[in-house]
């Protein structure tokens, strides 16, 4: 496989599974990287049991490991540890997802390679990271979401708690685990040294509470949930139409004039609504007043006359909805890739478009256990 890509030409050694892993891979595989995938024999990763199914194959395995090539290696097995120990010395980037300390009893711990393959860039993304009281616990998504306060402030208000609805723990895991990689080789390049690179999900999920820390930290308040309002902004929520519900997001004044104008609506001039600060106190008599006159026509409608005035806005589009819209096709954000077995495979694209490199809309094959083996040892045996 040749890809690519500003990364091009960097060997990756994958250790992970399921999805925080993974996803960090399949986003440096996106910006050009080779991506060997280093499987448990028999049973793979853990994900090629994961559900929805086409035919006998995993959706969730094929949407997040798109042109890697597969290895199955025991790595507590001596003659597999040889044939990894002959990829190793040729890797650029190691990435691994398994329970602190793991790697290092089997002798692949950042310790024990770190002064033999002193330009090895070794990134690990667990639950709770390499060091504090909770190093040695497993952790899923949910359990993130729950710890790092983000169910906290997630849902209607007074509602049971509530998950996001994408795996945002893992996936903000592996993409703060892809910006720290790109950052460690840009430091190879004036040191000349690796580094190793320590994640955490529960920190991931800190990190993006933005809003929420920050009225904490200044405020002493605790966030609580609030369904689609923003906090600090309005109006800045859903709302009711005819039909359905639209999104608008008039975020300064100017923008909430030329929304008062597009509904013939003079409360710009009402001081219970001229500045944002006495919006936010006043809140739910202007969302009535604004759903009074948004319940008059539907969502489409809505739509194209905000759209129009450059107000911004949208609808709550489904998932279907979201894959079928020209935006979606125009930015090449659903793409394909081949298996062998089930031919085309459809999945998200890649989001980052750089000017120097191409966007294809079909991407490398996605690999079978072990399918790679012979290739692999036949070019690393030497």
């Amino acid at each position: 496989m040749t890809n690519n890509g500003p990364l091009s030409g960097l060997l990756v050694l994958d250790l992970t599974r399921v999805l925080v892993g993974p996803y960090c891979t399949m986003i440096l595989s996106d910006l050009g990287a080779r991506v060997i995938k280093v499987e448990a024999p028999e049973v793979g990763d853990d994900s090629r049991n994961f559900g929805p199914f086409v035919e006998d194959q995993s959706a969730y395995f094929m949407s997040l490991n798109r042109n890697k090539e597969s290895i199955a290696l025991n790595l507590k097995d001596e003659k597999d540890k040889k044939i990894f120990e002959k990829i190793l010395p040729k890797a650029d980037i190691l990435i691994e997802n398994f329970k602190p300390g793991t790697l290092s009893k089997w002798g692949y711990g950042w310790e024990s390679l770190k002064d033999k393959y002193p330009k090895l860039i070794y990134a690990s993304a667990s639950g709770f990271g390499q060091t504090g009281p909770l190093k040695g616990l497993p952790a899923y998504d949910m359990v993130v979401q729950g710890m790092g306060g983000l169910m906290s402030v997630t849902g209607q208000p007074d509602s049971e708690p509530t998950r996001v609805g994408t795996s945002i723990g893992d996936i903000t895991a592996g993409l703060f685990t892809a910006i720290g990689i790109n950052a460690a080789l840009y430091d190879r390049q004036k040191t000349g040294k690796g580094m190793y690179i320590d994640v955490a999900m529960l920190d991931c999920q800190i990190a993006i509470l933005e809003n929420a820390v920050a009225r904490y930290l200044t405020k002493g308040e605790i966030p609580k949930p609030m369904g689609s309002r923003h906090p600090s902004i309005s109006p800045f929520e859903a709302f009711k139409t005819k039909d359905s519900y639209i999104i608008i997001a008039a975020g300064n004044d100017k923008l909430f004039e030329g929304m008062c104008k597009v509904f013939n609506l003079s409360l710009y001039e009402n001081d219970k609504f001229k500045t944002n600060a006495n919006r936010n106190k006043n809140i739910d008599e202007l969302k009535k007043i604004l759903e009074n006159e948004l319940k008059k026509n539907t969502t489409v409608y809505w739509c194209k006359i905000l759209e129009e005035n450059k107000i911004p806005c949208g609808p709550i589009n489904n998932i279907k909805e979201v894959v079928d819209s020209p935006q979606t096709k125009a930015r090449n954000m659903i793409v394909s890739a081949i298996h062998d077995k089930i031919g085309q495979f459809k999945m998200p694209g890649n989001p980052i478009k750089m000017s120097s490199y191409e966007d294809p809309d079909t991407r490398g094959d996605i690999p079978n256990l072990d399918q790679h083996r012979d290739k692999i040892l036949k070019e690393f045996d030497n």
